[in-house]
Formats: C-alpha cells, structure tokens, sequence
C-alpha cells in the first residue's frame, strides 16, 4: 500500500516527532532535579500539550507546502521547520528527564512522559539537528520529482512521473510485453540512485540521535512504540507472519502457475521466485492488477469496478465538452479533461465519505473540500504519494491524493479517511494522545471500512451490476480480494526488516541492495527483472524510505482490521460468512467503532483492542477465517504443483528466465 500520515500520534512517539514544531523551541521551566514533584510533572505535560499543538501547525503546514509545490524555496522552508521542530523534541526530552523517576505519577501523566521519551529523540549537537533536517528534505524532494526520460515511439524526448510509469508497470489491460515493463521499472528505480549516499548519512545522524536517547539504535527506538519490548515486539511480528505465511505461499504458488503459462519457461520460472515486474505494481507489494489473468470462473461475475469509474468520470468530460461553445483548442481540451478528473475526484470522496457518516460519524469539515488536494495539478511537481494530514490537532484535516478513476484510488480514498475521521475523533484528547493506540490501529481504520466493500455493497451503489452469491462468486471475489491483501503481508514486515537491520549495522551500506532483495526474495519469493548492483539504492524507490515513514504499521493493520471488521460484524448482529458482512448504516457498529477511535493513543494499545474485540492479543485467526474458501480453493489448484521456492545464490542476479 502507499500511504504515509503526518498525524499528532505517528509510532507512539515518532507522532510527536512529525507535529511538535514550529517558531520557537525554548524549553518549559521545570524545578531542578532534586525537587521535582508529581504536580511538576502535571504542569510540564500541559505545557507541552499547548506547545506542541501550537508549533505543530507550522511545522504541518511547511511540510504541506512541500509535498504540493515541490520548490527550492518549500524545501527550504520545510528544512528549516524541520531543524526547528528536531530542536523543540531535543529541548522538551532533555526538560522531561527529571519527571521519569517520580513513583507517584498520576497515571495519564505517566503514560504522557512515556509517549514523551519516545517522540522526542533527536540530535543533541545543533549542527546535526540542521544536517538531518537537510538530508530529509532533499531525499523527500528528489522523490517528488523523479522521472523517467526516454524516446517515444515517435523518436521524441519525453519525461514521466511516477503515476504515468505505473500506468506501464501496472499493466491493467494485460497488453504489454515483459521487457517494456521491465524497461519502465527500471526507469522508476534509478531515480533513487542519486539519494544512497544521502541515505548512508541520514543513519549515522539518526542512529547517533537514538543512541543519545539510550536506544542500542533507531531501529530499537521504533520497536519501542508498541508498549512491549523491542525484543517481544520483533517476537510478535515473527509470531503474526508465522500464521499467515501457509496462506501467501498458497496464492504465490498460484499466481506463478498462472504466470508461467502466460509468459512460458523462459520469462517466468516453474520453481523459483516470480520477476518483480510481472505482477502488476511498481513494488511487487499488491497484485490486484493481475486478477483478469488469475480469475477463477471467468464470466461468473463482473467485479471490474475501475471501468465503471471510468465510463462516469468519460461522462464528466462529455458533459463539459457539449457545454461549451465553439471548436476547443488542445489546452481547452486539456483544461476540460482536468475538470472533469476534479469533479469526479470529489465524487469519488464523497462516496467514501458516505460510508462513515452512515456509521454515525459526522460530515467532513468544510475546510477539508477547500484545502485538499484530490487531483495532480497541471503547472506544478507534487508528491502523489496518498497521505492524509491533521493540520493543528483540530478540525483543519485534508487529503493529498492523485485521484485516478479506478478502484485501487477509491480504496485509497477509503483509507486515507480512515485517517481523517481518526483525526477528528481524537481532537479532544490532549495533543500527546493524538495518535492511533498503535500506528497499526491507524493504518487499519479505513482498510477495516473497505473490507466491507462487498460485491453485494458495490452493486448497491452503481458500481457493480451483477454481485451473484454462489459459491463461485464468492471465490473469485475472495481472490481478488487476496491480491490486495494477502500479497501485501510479506512486504509489509520486510520494509522494516531492511531498515532495522541497517540501523543496527548488520547491513553495511556497501550491501545496501544486496540485503533488500536478499529479504524480498526470502519473504517474498520475487527476484529483480534485470540484474542490480551496489550502483543501484532500490529500497530508495520506495516512498517510505527517503520519507523515513515507519512500515511495520502497514504489517500490523492488515492482521488488526480483520479483528476490528469482525467485532464489528457482531456488534452489528451479522450472523453469516465473516467474508459477507457490510456494516454500512449500521448506527451500533459505528458506535463501537468511534468509541475506539476517539480514545487515540491515551491507554496502551492492549486495553483498546480488548474494548473492541474481546481480546489484548493481535491474531491472524480472523483473516485466515475470512479467507478460508479461498484457501480450500487454492489447495485444490495447487495440487501437482511444485509450490515454495529457492533462493538464488546472488541476490542482485535477475529473475531466472528473465
């Protein structure tokens, strides 16, 4: 999934990291050491609490600014809010230090200063607090701005941005031959090359900001967020994946069987890892682009919802090309093409909007129409990276989306509400429990919405014509489905593993490529199109490295949102198939579910989970229940076929048979 948040609460303190900045970063009067008391304590986490809503704003709205006018002055301004904010979270730490050994701390208070230790790490030396706000902006800009020149078929130069390389690499209609894609997968990821050496830098100054903090690394620090043991977290995740890896290898074995009789011995192995670039995403983490090749009962029902989107957003077009008067020019056209893209945009969002007010939940902020950005603008670079931002930990909560008329945006929109309303629920907390119970939880609201995305619910809005209830039905719609989230799980928990491992120093940055497809291989059982060296930073393609956005949280929300869509279901009164339930309109669900959302961060993450679903422990059994006709189905096919894989004795060597 591709979706990064600037939110009060980002890995329990990571969150505050992202909002506690602004003009000024003097530190609160505190008592000396010696005399601190518990009522200190008090005050100090309300000064903090204003504070850090106050200076968020600044810090919220540079970052803003750079991600949707991609200058070298926003770079500028957003580094040097960036600097201001590390400083802020240096100062605040450094004034909270005399508190941590109080033993009579009220308990919202205790839990405060925890979230405080952790959200503000950073550098103590001012010149290296400068250098990481430098490094982080440049390696965010060079993402926006990557692109991709080549010769058209016409012989001309042109350039393209993510989005129109992903049209080549996504591969919708199935048409393109394997060396153009690889061709253009290539392109994307040697835009990273230039930010190695840049990420090489940004580790030392981080690690060198943990360490100061007393964490062994960065990478220690962020398992720290989850109110449990780095080394009980790294356990659970092991322990999470563990459940889930028989059901992935089943669809891995699948998918390849399919794909080598597409694309012969020669392109795709019977036996070994699957070619990166053959299943349909830039990054290989979902293949939902792959399910007219992998459908199981072709003709039994229609789930192609993106061309529904696309014949509305065509009508759009229609109409504003019949109103208008005379022959248009080709910046006419174009002017009108990007209208319609806007007004279907909006559409789109208030259909995913509708879901949750259905639910309860109140009607976006006006503020939020006016100041999101649903399309890519025409005269400028932006980030098209999906992320959702509370602007000041109040009411002020917008989008940042290059809306497509196509389904993976719609789910995106979905999503990144999920965000939004997260945000609004939560506003009445104090700034340091602005933040999801854990980052997973915050990454699983919206994704727990769509999961309700039925077949039953699409035909219900226009979006589907035909959504048929036999069992044949329901496999195809549980493969589609598991596309999208099945194949997601390894590359969720092997991002992190990646960074961790760097960040501890086991990977040394001569390995850095190494290392990364060494892991995709292991987990993910995928292997590069063309061979890659050390010249290459492929990790850097990724949005989330050079953003430095924690990845984990994806892993943990594709295991939690199918807890949550379960509880849910049964607050709802549904009785019948986990996989059939909507809870849409469903006034008591929706009270169970706001009741968790505007809690935040303000208990450990166990206590909220057990409000919702029963339970202080996240598993992998309701998704497995949830997939489980899927499952017997894949066991079927797979039957004679040579299932797992092994691992190529260099890493960086191109898919056999590519």
């Amino acid at each position: 999934m591709h979706h990064h948040l600037i939110h009060a609460g980002l890995v329990a303190g990571l969150a505050l990291g992202l909002s506690a900045c602004g003009k000024r970063a003097d530190t609160a009067a505190v008592a000396p050491a010696a005399t601190v008391t518990s009522a200190d304590a008090d005050a100090f986490v309300a000064d903090f609490n204003q504070r850090a809503r106050e200076l968020g704003k600044y810090y919220a709205s540079a970052q803003w600014l750079q991600s949707t006018y991609i200058t070298d002055d926003s770079q500028l301004i957003a580094s040097k809010y960036g600097e201001q904010f590390l400083e802020f979270n240096f100062n605040q730490g450094q004034a909270a230090k005399p508190f941590y050994a109080l033993k009579d701390l009220k308990p919202d208070t205790a839990r405060a200063l925890t979230l405080i230790k952790l959200g503000t790490v950073a550098p103590s030396d001012p010149a290296n607090r400068s250098k990481l706000a430098t490094v982080l902006s440049d390696m965010e800009a060079n993402y926006g701005k990557g692109q991709w020149c080549r010769k058209n078929a016409s012989g001309n130069d042109e350039c393209l941005s993510l989005p129109q390389i992903e049209d080549i690499v996504n591969n919708i209609d199935g048409k393109r031959k394997p060396e153009e894609i690889a061709e253009a997968w290539a392109g994307w990821h040697a835009t990273a090359k230039p930010i190695r050496d840049d990420y090489q830098n940004f580790v030392g100054l981080y690690n060198g900001a943990a360490r100061e903090s007393g964490y062994a690394d960065a990478g220690e620090w962020w398992r720290g967020g989850y109110d449990m043991s780095p080394a009980d977290f790294s356990a659970e995740t092991e322990r999470l994946w563990s459940q889930m890896k028989p059901l992935y290898d089943a669809l891995h074995c699948h998918v390849r069987a399919k794909l080598n009789a597409r694309y012969g011995d020669a392109v795709v192995p019977k036996a070994g890892p699957i070619p990166a670039h053959l299943l349909g995403n830039m990054w290989a983490q979902q293949w939902a682009n792959l399910y007219p090749l992998v459908e199981p009962y072709k003709g039994v029902s229609d789930l192609d919802v993106s061309a529904v989107l696309k014949r509305q957003r065509d009508a759009e077009l229609k109409t504003l090309l019949a109103g208008y008067k005379g022959k248009p020019s080709a910046v006419d056209v174009a002017e009108m093409e990007h209208k319609a893209d806007a007004v279907f945009a909006e559409k789109m969002t208030r259909t995913a909007e509708d879901f949750y007010t259905s639910l309860g939940m109140p009607k976006l902020p006006d503020s939020f129409w006016t100041k999101s950005m649903l399309v890519k603008p025409r005269d400028r670079d932006v980030v098209c990276h999906a992320s959702a931002w509370p602007m000041d930990g109040q009411d002020d909560v917008r989008i940042k989306q290059c809306i497509q008329p196509d389904e993976e945006s719609l789910t995106t929109i979905h999503h990144e509400l999920g965000h939004i309303y997260y945000y609004l629920l939560y506003k009445d907390q104090p700034t340091v429990f602005q933040g999801g119970a854990h980052d997973g939880f915050h990454e699983a609201i919206g994704d727990t919405v769509t999961l309700s995305l039925t077949p039953s619910h699409l035909q219900k809005i226009g979006l589907v014509k035909d959504a048929k209830a036999d069992q044949k039905a329901v496999i195809n719609s549980q493969m589609k489905l598991a596309l999208d989230k099945i194949t997601f799980l390894p590359w969720g928990k092997l991002v992190d593993q990646w960074r961790w491992k760097v960040f501890s120093g086991e990977v040394a940055p001569a390995d850095y490529n190494k290392a990364w497809w060494k892991l995709r291989e292991e987990y993910q059982g995928v292997a590069p199109p063309l061979a890659r060296s050390e010249e290459d930073f492929d990790p850097g393609a990724k949005y989330h490295i050079p953003g430095n956005t924690p990845y984990t949280r994806y892993f943990l929300s594709f295991v939690v949102q199918f807890q949550f869509h379960k509880a849910l279901c049964e607050a709802a009164g549904f009785t019948g198939p986990l996989h059939e339930c909507d809870i849409y309109g469903n006034k008591a669900a929706g009270e169970k579910f706001m009741a968790m959302l505007a809690a935040g961060q303000s208990r450990p993450w166990p206590e909220t989970l057990e409000k919702l679903t029963g339970t202080k422990q996240m598993d992998a059994s309701a998704i497995l229940e949830y997939f489980a006709p899927l499952k017997t189905y894949l066991e079927a096919q797979n039957q004679g076929q040579s299932c797992g894989w092994s691992l190529p004795a260099d890493p960086l060597a191109a898919a056999s048979g590519s």
